[in-house]
């Protein structure tokens, strides 16, 4: 489902991979990739691969991979 934006500013900074790097409020926007399901989870490994930097990309990765073990972040192509 959907994050709304209030959702998404309610939502505490641990739950996204690159916390106050979005736009808006408290860097909660676009571009921050909410990790507080499973399923945004493997979402912000796949839109990490095709919009962040490679550094972007492995902080997404590490976050996603200490939040949810069972996610195997190891097999997600990199962006060339």
């Amino acid at each position: 489902m959907p994050l709304k934006m209030k959702q998404r500013e309610k939502l505490p900074s641990k739950d996204f991979a690159l916390p106050g790097r979005g736009s808006g409020k408290g860097g909660k926007g676009p571009g921050s990739y909410p990790i507080d399901s499973p399923g945004r989870a493997r979402s912000a490994l796949s839109r990490g691969a095709a919009n962040a930097s490679p550094g972007q990309q492995a902080e997404i990765k590490r976050k996603v991979e200490a939040k949810y073990p069972s996610i195997d972040v190891a097999k997600r192509k990199e962006k060339r």
